[in-house]
């Protein structure tokens, strides 16, 4: 009795304690104070890491492991809760107190018997963790579709869609990017074989559909890097919860993950509609669809990005601008997250900054709103996010998060918002164990918790040191999101990035007016489009933004570092940081070592060639002829002065080209020629065209293949830059360069083979030194441009740019015609072409000729005038 009138007491006085911190704010409802925060309360900790691992392991378990798991937790669980009462009820009787009251900052509960109690629960959640994965796993191996998938046979289903059906190109690693296929996960609920057996089942799987593009005046899912003009297919118009039937060749999945099977379906037909889709995703659809119309007239990043924003729609999103959000760490933006969901409830609720003095600020209290019905509308509008952005686990786990945001401004207290991340992954992957096994869930979870637990005390930190709040908070916040997300992003990526922090802290301020402004475009486009197209004209400003930013800082030389892609290079990533924030901690007392190790990163980050010339020898001074190492592709660079450079392809990756004419210092380009069409030779091009200045673009006549021309042309149109056409006989000069057009001719009767025979090859002149460049030119065009009028020209070349990227079809007696001196060949590591050949190397060298091949060397430069003659690899 003792002690429970001493609890009561101490209950009695933390009240009046409140009421004072409150008369203290002046009255507002749900004043906080610092004081109530608290030490953290740990207790759900343990249960949710439990449940996750669990889930990661028992979703491959035998049904026998996960029985007798999760009997076998049970039964401990129901001993520790007798012992754990039993312990409650003596304490009780003897008035003793625990040592957990004793400790502070510790919450166990207040008595002895909680300990037990806790361990139980932890136990439970095992059980359940068990069960649940269990469960899901045997989902994969139930139905017939497992043994099929191991026969590949073929099979007539109807599936129900569970996700957007996308678009997806795979990048391009060879002569032309894959075939395009219409994506989307699925649950297969019937399946008919040819023998005519029918068996309903229950299966999710992954289907999978090559399509044909077919041309048209407008079409708003395809990419801006290819096929623009093409009609997309009517798979893509498919809604979640759409019932099809299909004849699919089943195949085993390449690497397991949460389906049992893919389902080829080689049909790019109308699909064969057998149920329609629920009211709910039908107004989604609506609704998204809305957002995209409105979207329609907005600059092709801006169009692109804002759909992705707001509600996960990344159809446009091009493979370029891809690369350059994960390039920057910001890839975050372009899916679904808590933050979209945090910053749409703030509107009710209040802004982040207040969260920690004032509870209830935002709309909600200025229209007289009750904190009940704010709630209400807070979970109304938690729950129309998950339907319009497709419930899928993505959107779960980003609701979920947000959901704890909104506990730390509706409640402004630190202490509640670690048990709440725990209830959200411990609900979570009892809901969905195959969350347990997501990087995604992983690096949801590191940024949520570095939020709630490293970034206030950082913040404090440089507060202290007179940072100004507001920045202090982005600061903060990016850098701890960092911390625990690097490792992990190292193991996904094999990189680390150095402008990440830098890039997030300048598009913070645009995610919010991007975020809200772009929920009204959706909300109004069904009824007001017009209104809903000015909205999404506001946003596309910020949205732009956040794309410009991600694009210059993926630009930059030495925008990330190679890492170990492995989880022993994470380890080592996590103890690099580790001790570069205890070096930054003594840092801080030292502004002026601050300022020096900031000044070295920047350096590090920009790299200025000069500097990069004096440091690492690259590129080497009078270089004449760059040879980039972009992949399985061709990109080459001939110097015309200072800055200048006239670019020869511009191979299959816009990041890399572009790097590489950062380091070289190439602002200036009067003219870009590109050999072919061909998609490792065109397929970068804008990274040639960003943020230089381009005269021209020259091409070969033959515009095949149609879809790589016709981005060029695009491409080109967009920037203002003209397009010609080259033609044998053609001279031009820019400095001290000049080149001669040898290839293809001019005469419209002749047709080439292929894409290759057409490619356009020159004979350049540099400082007294020769260099022929073939492009991709086969062994009948080479024999064709030996008999050519520039046939005698060719004899004697100092540098030869082997055609085909060193393939093993060559035309001998034009080698032997143009016995270089060195040969230099563009190929990617590890290439499946087996480029290049090794018959083709040998037969150079027995010539005399030094070869060297950007897969082994990496990038090439050549130097010196007349008869000196010189190459340096970077």
């Amino acid at each position: 009795m003792r002690e429970e009138g001493d609890d009561d007491r101490r209950d009695e006085g933390r009240r009046d304690t409140r009421k004072a911190v409150h008369a203290a704010s002046g009255g507002r409802l749900g004043a906080a104070h610092p004081r109530q925060e608290g030490p953290a309360d740990l207790r759900l900790v343990p249960p949710a890491l439990a449940a996750w691992a669990t889930s990661a392991v028992m979703l491959d378990a035998a049904p026998a492991w996960v029985t007798g798991t999760a009997v076998g937790c049970l039964a401990a669980a129901g001993v520790l809760m007798t012992l754990g009462v039993c312990r409650v009820s003596r304490v009780r009787r003897t008035g003793r107190v625990s040592w957990a009251r004793r400790v502070p900052g510790v919450m166990t509960g207040g008595r002895s018997g909680w300990p037990a109690v806790t361990a139980a629960a932890v136990l439970v959640c095992v059980a359940a963790a068990a069960v649940s994965a269990g469960l899901h796993g045997a989902d994969l191996r139930r139905g017939p579709l497992p043994g099929l998938a191991e026969r590949y046979a073929t099979v007539i289903a109807e599936a129900e869609i569970t996700s957007d059906p996308r678009l997806v190109r795979p990048r391009v690693r060879g002569p032309a990017p894959a075939p395009t296929a219409v994506l989307f996960e699925a649950d297969v609920r019937r399946v008919e074989t040819r023998d005519g057996a029918t068996v309903v089942t229950r299966t999710p799987v992954l289907m999978v559909v090559d399509v044909e593009r077919r041309r048209s005046s407008s079409d708003s899912f395809a990419s801006s890097t290819s096929f623009a003009g093409d009609r997309p297919s009517p798979w893509l118009a498919l809604l979640p919860s759409t019932r099809v039937r299909v004849t699919a060749r089943v195949v085993p999945p390449a690497d397991g993950g949460d389906i049992a099977a893919v389902l080829r379906v080689r049909d790019s037909k109308v699909p064969e509609v057998v149920g329609e889709p629920s009211a709910a995703q039908r107004l989604a659809g609506r609704l998204r669809a809305g957002l995209r119309e409105a979207t329609d007239g907005l600059a092709p990043d801006a169009r692109a990005l804002l759909p992705g924003l707001v509600v996960g729609d990344t159809a446009r999103i091009t493979p370029e601008l891809d690369e350059a959000f994960k390039e920057t760490d910001l890839a975050h933006t372009l899916a679904v997250s808590g933050s979209n969901l945090t910053i749409i409830l703030v509107l009710l609720i209040g802004p982040p900054g207040l969260a920690q003095r004032v509870e209830r600020r935002g709309l909600a209290p200025r229209l007289g709103i009750s904190l009940r019905t704010t709630a209400l509308l807070g979970g109304a509008l938690t729950f129309g996010f998950v339907i319009v952005c497709r419930p899928d686990p993505s959107v779960l786990r980003a609701a979920a998060c947000g959901a704890v945001a909104l506990l730390a401004l509706a409640t402004g207290r630190r202490r509640s918002l670690i048990p709440a991340l725990a209830t959200a992954v411990l609900l979570l992957v009892l809901y969905d164990p195959w969350l347990s096994r997501s990087y995604g869930f992983l690096l949801s979870v590191l940024a949520t918790g570095a939020l709630l637990t490293l970034a206030p005390g950082w913040s404090a930190a440089l507060r202290a040191r007179r940072v100004p709040p507001r920045l202090a908070e982005a600061l903060a916040a990016a850098a701890a999101a960092q911390a625990l997300c690097a490792p992990v992003v190292a193991v996904l990526s094999a990189r680390v990035s150095l402008v990440a922090v830098p890039c997030n802290l300048l598009v913070e301020f645009a995610i919010a007016p991007a975020t809200v402004l772009g929920f009204a475009a959706l909300a109004t486009a069904p009824w007001a489009m017009p209104v809903a197209k000015v909205l999404a004209w506001c946003a596309g400003w910020p949205a732009g933004w956040i794309a410009d930013v991600a694009r210059t800082g993926a630009a930059l030389p030495g925008a990330g570092v190679d890492w170990p892609g492995s989880w022993t290079g994470a380890a080592l990533l996590a103890l690099a940081t580790v001790a570069l924030l205890l070096a930054g901690r003594r840092l801080l007392r030292h502004p002026w070592w601050c300022g020096a190790c900031g000044v070295l990163l920047l350096l590090a980050v920009l790299q200025p060639p000069p500097l990069t010339r004096v440091v690492t020898g690259w590129p080497p001074p009078a270089w004449r002829f760059a040879m980039c190492d972009v992949g399985q592709g061709d990109a080459t660079v001939l110097a015309a002065g200072a800055g200048t450079g006239v670019v020869v392809d511009a191979g299959p990756d816009p990041v890399l080209v572009d790097r590489c004419l950062r380091t070289l210092g190439i602002t200036r380009i009067p003219l870009v020629v590109l050999t072919h069409f061909h998609a490792d030779h065109v397929a970068g091009l804008p990274g040639v065209l960003r943020g230089r200045q381009v005269g021209a673009i020259e091409t070969t006549a033959y515009q095949e293949p149609s879809d790589q021309a016709e981005f060029v042309r695009r491409e080109a149109a967009a920037r203002g830059v003209p397009v010609t056409r080259a033609a044998a006989g053609e001279e031009r000069r820019t400095g001290g360069l000049s080149w001669r057009v040898v290839w293809p001719p001019g005469d419209p009767t002749v047709v080439p083979e292929g894409p290759n025979d057409a490619s356009v090859a020159l004979l350049v002149r540099s400082a007294g030194l020769r260099l022929l460049l073939l492009g991709d030119l086969e062994p009948p065009a080479q024999r064709a441009l030996l008999r050519s009028p520039a046939g005698p020209l060719l004899g004697g070349v100092d540098v030869l740019k082997v055609a085909h990227h060193g393939s093993a079809y060559q035309d001998p007696g034009l080698l032997i015609r143009a016995a270089p001196r060195l040969a230099l060949i563009s190929a990617g590591a590890d290439n499946t072409y087996g480029h290049p050949a090794p018959g083709t190397v040998a037969a150079l060298r027995a010539m005399g000729a030094v070869v060297l091949s950007t897969d082994r060397d990496g990038a090439l430069a050549v130097t010196g005038e007349g008869a000196e003659l010189g190459v340096a690899g970077d």
